[in-house]
C-alpha cells in the first residue's frame, strides 16, 4: 500500500460550501491531534512506525507533506521514493500506512495541521522511530527556516 490523497469533493448553493469526503475510511482512528508552528517554515520530520497508521488533514494555512517507505528501521535507504503533497485545508486527507515515515512544513505563517492515529500514545510510544530532518531532504528547495 502506497501514501495516498483522499481529494474532498463539495457541493455549493446560496449558503455555501460544504466539503466532504465519502472515501476515506477512518473506522480505525482512536485518536487525533493538532499542531501548529511558530515560524514559517518548519520541518518536523522524520516519524516513523511500522505498525501505526495515520491521516493527515490541514486546517489552517498550506503545507508539504513528505512521506517515505522504511525498507529498514535501523538504516532506512537514503534513495527511497519519497511522496510530496502540498496541501491545504480544502485538499482532502492524506493516508500514511504503517511502515512508512512522515514529515511536514508549514508553507504560511497562519498554519495548523491534524493527525489521525490508529495507536493508542502509549502503543505508539512502543512503535516510534525518528530519523533526522535532512536524511531525505525535499525540504531544501522551500528554504526552510527551522529543521525540527
Amino acid at each position: 500500500m502506497e501514501p495516498q490523497i483522499y481529494n474532498f469533493n463539495y457541493s455549493e448553493d446560496y449558503r455555501g460550501k460544504v466539503f466532504y469526503n465519502n472515501e476515506a475510511d477512518l473506522t480505525k482512528i482512536v485518536r487525533t491531534y493538532s499542531v501548529e508552528n511558530i515560524n514559517l517554515k518548519t520541518v518536523r520530520a522524520w516519524h516513523g512506525h511500522k505498525f501505526e497508521e495515520k491521516w493527515v488533514n490541514v486546517e489552517v494555512g498550506k503545507f508539504l507533506i513528505c512521506i517515505v517507505k522504511v525498507d529498514n528501521f535501523s538504516k532506512p535507504n537514503i534513495k527511497n521514493k519519497i511522496y510530496e503533497f502540498e496541501v491545504a485545508p480544502s485538499s482532502g486527507i492524506i493516508h500514511i500506512p504503517s511502515g512508512f515515515a512522515n514529515g511536514a512544513m508549514n508553507l504560511t505563517l497562519e498554519n495548523r495541521i491534524r493527525y489521525y492515529s490508529t495507536s493508542t500514545i502509549n502503543e505508539s510510544s512502543q512503535d516510534d522511530y525518528r530519523f533526522e530532518p535532512q536524511y531525505w531532504d525535499p525540504w531544501s528547495k522551500y528554504k526552510p527556516n527551522l529543521y525540527e
